[in-house]
């Protein structure tokens, strides 16, 4: 890893209560020294609001150096996604158990699409 990126070392997850716990109990959860968690469980009641700004927290975090997304959740912020052009940290867009993955949706297929052309399909 680069001397630049040497801390980032956790990967963020943001989704439905099913694919965020798959994904803490291969041992990706985490909970720093101030009590912020690498990550946020979506249920139909979680205020638009809260997800923003989860994103934009995983998005500042120096310690963060990937940030899985669900493909649903991810529609609810798309202009946040969008937006977000840093390499670090990298937005992954997954799917979940309810909703299969759209590659028509996905921002880092449709940023390469527009370095390559419609041919990088």
């Amino acid at each position: 890893m680069s001397v630049l990126n040497k801390d980032r070392s956790l990967i963020a997850v943001m989704g439905d209560e099913d694919s965020v716990t798959g994904i803490l109990l291969a041992g990706v959860g985490h909970i720093d020294s101030k009590q912020k968690p690498n990550f946020l469980v979506v249920d139909s009641k979680t205020p638009l609001a809260k997800i923003e700004e989860a994103f934009t927290e995983f998005t500042r975090r120096k310690d963060i150096a990937i940030i899985l997304i669900t493909q649903q959740v991810a529609d609810d912020i798309r202009g946040l996604i969008d937006d977000h052009d840093q390499a670090f940290p990298t937005v992954l867009e997954i799917p979940s158990k309810d909703h299969p993955y759209d590659p028509t949706k996905d921002s880092v297929l449709k940023r390469v699409q527009r370095i390559f052309g419609e041919d990088a399909r």
